[in-house]
């Protein structure tokens, strides 16, 4: 069993910063793409950076300048810090990730979701 596990979050003041973690977990054989996606009520699930196993870092354009992705291969973790926070960016923020575990199965996993709370 696989599964990605969160942590960080919580209610942030505007301006401020904050961390957010994503673990995967269980029998994996390897990791591809680690990202992070946020949600609102009422609307779609919307990327907001990814970290490809190349390297390759993607981010929408709302997170550029202000948050950053980076990921520890060795720990099957991947980060999210974000900076300069606006009450916009409050949402349920998901991890997600592409791996193959130890059976050389494919999954396409998310993570439980962590709530960001940005207060003007």
């Amino acid at each position: 069993q696989v599964q990605l596990v969160e942590s960080g979050g919580g209610l942030v003041q505007a301006g401020g910063s904050v961390r957010l973690s994503c673990t995967a977990s269980g029998d994996i054989y390897t990791v591809y793409d680690m990202g992070w996606y946020r949600q609102t009520p009422g609307k779609e699930r919307e990327m907001v950076a990814v970290h490809t196993s190349m390297g390759t870092l993607n981010y929408a354009d709302s997170a550029k300048g202000r948050f950053t992705i980076s990921r520890d291969d060795a720990e099957n973790t991947v980060y999210l810090h974000m900076n300069s926070l606006k009450s916009e960016d409050t949402a349920t923020y998901y991890c997600h990730a592409d791996l193959v575990d130890a059976s050389y199965r494919y999954f396409d996993v998310w993570g439980q979701g962590t709530l960001v709370t940005v207060s003007s």
